[in-house]
């Protein structure tokens, strides 16, 4: 009894004095809406903290990051990248799911592996197999004229329907572009909206995306009617419907349109629609002419 209750004091012991260290490489998450998908990135931030990164050293030897080599994009563990819905990669279908991220730097192109085995703790260098890449990618590595300290994963050139995801690190960086299919996406939450949820504001917010897609006029413009036999008048309702007219032509009906806006907006205080009222039906009214 005795020597498991010393047991037992030594196992707390032991568990009371693990200590919490901080990371060299901390842990970081990043999220980004594109459309109405998001991509999420889990990653470590290695430092430089003076080192030779990709490639070899001046000397000869080899930096952190050799060429050829797999690199996990980060430290710790690997890489993971989770789509919510499919996405496309240099025409590579990438399904709605998570993957392991895997990079084979060279000095003048990356092999960029999608890989669909997650479980992999660090580079997977003893474990890794390339017939489980979904696929790969090439991308030029680009050298940028600031000094990035720890490893940075982030995007840009955001729209509707792509993005880059840009990996930075020392002077290096490499862009490797998304691309998802909102417009099938925005379809199926129209449809999914209406039929659910009939309300004015679900048939302006359908008739608007359509309009700043330059698509569908005529039924935007359905839509539109429905929304303010729902919802009555409004300034933003008469705004995107006098878009819509134009769009399709018919100048007459949107000055008429624009005017409706222009005179509740003008009631309200709402200057800019004011003002952006007042520019479109002079120009359509030069056009009438």
């Amino acid at each position: 009894m005795r020597v498991l209750i010393m047991v037992g004091l030594v196992a707390c012991l032991q568990t009371e004095a693990q200590i919490q260290h901080p990371k060299a490489s901390p842990f970081s998450k990043v999220e980004q809406e594109i459309g109405l998908s998001k991509i999420t990135v889990h990653y470590s931030r290695p430092g430089v903290k003076g080192r030779h990164i990709f490639g070899a050293r001046p000397d000869g030897e080899p930096g952190l990051v050799p060429y050829g080599r797999i690199w996990r994009v980060g430290a710790n563990e690997s890489t993971k990248i989770t789509v919510d819905s499919d996405a496309k990669v240099m025409g590579n279908r990438l399904p709605k799911g998570t993957y392991a991220l895997y990079a084979f730097p060279e000095s003048d192109v990356w092999q960029i592996a999608f890989h669909t085995n997650i479980t992999h703790w660090g580079d997977g260098r003893k474990n890794y197999n390339p017939g489980e890449d979904l696929f790969r990618i090439k991308a030029k590595p680009h050298r940028v004229s600031y000094h990035q300290e720890n490893l940075l994963i982030s995007f840009d050139s955001i729209t509707h329907n792509s993005a880059q995801m840009k990996l930075i690190w020392a002077n290096t960086m490499v862009v490797i572009p998304f691309e998802v299919d909102t417009h099938s996406l925005m379809k199926k939450e129209i449809l999914k909206q209406i039929e659910e949820n009939p309300t004015a504001q679900t048939y302006y917010e359908s008739a608007r995306y359509l309009q700043e897609q330059g698509i569908e006029y005529e039924r935007a413009l359905v839509y539109l009617e429905k929304a303010l036999q729902l919802g009555g008048d409004t300034y933003y309702f008469h705004r995107v419907k006098s878009l819509v007219e134009a769009q399709l032509g018919d100048y007459k009906s949107a000055i008429n349109s624009a005017e409706k806006s222009l005179k509740i907006a003008d009631s309200l205080g709402k200057d800019e629609f004011v003002r952006m009222n007042r520019k479109n039906i002079k120009a359509w009214k030069e056009l009438l002419r």
